[in-house]
């Protein structure tokens, strides 16, 4: 195995572990309550506490990469993360059980902006369609399985093994970052841009949070409607901030070159829909349908298989058609493909579920992989931190966009209705709606350049591939 495909399966391996456990606790949330004596509404500070954590952490990554070296930090929060699971599952209180989940989230969010950067600085441009490939299976393949994963474990087991499991998994994935991943810093990273930081932590947290709660219950939307309030006002200010600093925290020069702008901002777009879909998907099939969760995560795994495929043929479809017709097509596909999903019935047969499935989960994945890669294929080394913290930050704060949509488009269509009981064709408006999101990304896309990213895609206009540039 050559040494790009192991730094990114060694990569993935320790995203997957944090995108699963940030989806399979929601499931495991009434069983933890009973066993703290607590209400499962108020042990939504455990996934409040884990939000909190993200949206101070995640913009400042790049910085310590750069000050501390991306393996030295990436080392430090598998460890932090996998410390912070021992303290959930060793939780007796709500209280202790929030202060762990604040631990876990500051290793993962160090995890995800430096895991990326980590493997960016590991692996050629010619190689880097590949690794992406296998580094976003982890974000599609998490969501899917972490509910009926979570049904299980707290149906059979203990709901502290949810966090247990993470303990093997952390470990391995310390030695095996110490064993072979190099250790690349900036040797003279500039001071901290500590203002930026702190308006970008109250602006992320209020924006995260606002929509967090609007996903989560609806009728806290007072509550919701003054957290984005504050958040908005801290991140225009942030905004304000960052046109007149050196050195901010959040570049935000970098939109201004066009692959990375055209691709993270299309992104963007596109993942507000896939970001509804774990929400929407297990709402429709348990309470639309009456699945048990067992059943319903049975079905959506299908589209984690799907994401599988997809691994091994992105190098060549990029190669062949190149970054442009790629996103713009494919985003075209996977908007009709959830579309698609509105038209699910409780008397659909299964087989046409997960065939649809399947094949939405193989163009989501592509797609994934397309924006990922473009986003840096014309960044330049020494700003690859900030290009990393950057991405991960808009990334949180689309799909936690994408859950907000998915709910008020649920209340909104019950409201219409004049009922608080959802009816599996309660859904459709949400899919349809988000759908038509996700596909009007492909306009976004289409100001790219026939040729955006050919170094790294090896693709030629109008006459098929390139050869790697080392073959040149």
């Amino acid at each position: 195995m050559s040494r790009a495909k192991l730094t990114a399966l060694i990569v993935a391996c320790a995203l997957f572990m944090e995108n699963l456990d940030g989806t399979i606790i929601a499931t495991a949330l009434p069983q933890i309550a009973q066993s703290l004596g607590t209400s499962p509404i108020r042990l939504s500070l455990a996934i409040t506490s884990y939000m909190l954590s993200l949206a101070v952490l995640i913009p400042v990554s790049g910085w310590f990469a750069d000050r501390y070296g991306a393996r030295r930090v990436f080392r430090a929060a598998i460890l932090v993360f996998t410390a912070g699971s021992l303290l959930c599952a060793m939780a007796d209180s709500l209280w202790q059980l929030t202060a762990a989940r604040i631990v876990q989230g500051m290793g993962g969010a160090l995890m995800v902006p430096v895991g990326r950067l980590v493997l960016l600085r590991s692996v050629e441009k010619s190689e880097l369609v590949q690794a992406m490939a296998y580094l976003t299976i982890p974000a599609l393949i998490g969501p899917v399985i972490g509910p009926p994963l979570g049904g299980f474990i707290v149906t059979f087991w203990s709901w502290r093994w949810i966090f247990l499991l993470n303990l093997p998994i952390g470990l391995i994935g310390f030695w095996l970052v110490s064993r072979y991943i190099e250790d690349v810093r900036d040797p003279n990273p500039p001071p901290l841009d500590t203002v930026g930081a702190v308006l970008s932590a109250i602006g992320l947290s209020g924006l995260m949070l606002g929509f967090e709660i609007l996903g989560r219950d609806g009728e806290d939307a007072k509550i919701a409607t003054v957290m984005l309030g504050v958040g908005s006002i801290a991140m225009l200010s942030f905004l304000w901030h960052a046109r007149r600093h050196p050195n901010p925290v959040l570049d935000l020069k970098l939109l201004r070159i066009p692959t990375f702008g055209l691709a993270v901002g299309g992104a963007f777009l596109f993942r507000i829909g896939i970001g509804a879909l774990p929400f929407l998907l297990p709402l429709m099939l348990q309470l639309g349908f009456g699945l048990s969760p067992l059943n319903s995560g049975l079905l959506t795994f299908a589209s984690a298989v799907g994401a599988l495929a997809m691994k091994i043929t992105a190098k060549p479809i990029l190669a062949r058609f190149g970054f442009r017709t790629v996103l713009v097509v494919n985003a075209v596909f996977c908007g009709l493909f959830i579309l698609a999903y509105s038209l699910f019935r409780p008397d659909t047969p299964h087989a046409a579920m997960i065939a649809l499935l399947l094949a939405g989960g193989f163009f989501r994945s592509l797609q994934f992989t397309g924006t990922n890669t473009l986003a840096y294929a014309d960044i330049p080394p020494q700003l690859m931190s900030r290009a990393s913290s950057m991405t991960a930050t808009l990334q949180q704060l689309s799909l936690s966009f994408g859950v907000a949509v998915g709910a008020a488009l649920l209340h909104l269509t019950l409201a219409w209705r004049g009922t608080d009981h959802l009816g599996p064709a309660d859904f459709s408006p949400a899919f349809i709606a988000i759908g038509v999101i996700s596909g009007l990304s492909a306009v976004v896309f289409l100001a790219l350049k026939p040729d955006a990213g050919a170094d790294v895609s090896g693709h030629r206009p109008g006459g098929g591939a390139t050869p790697p540039p080392s073959a040149r």
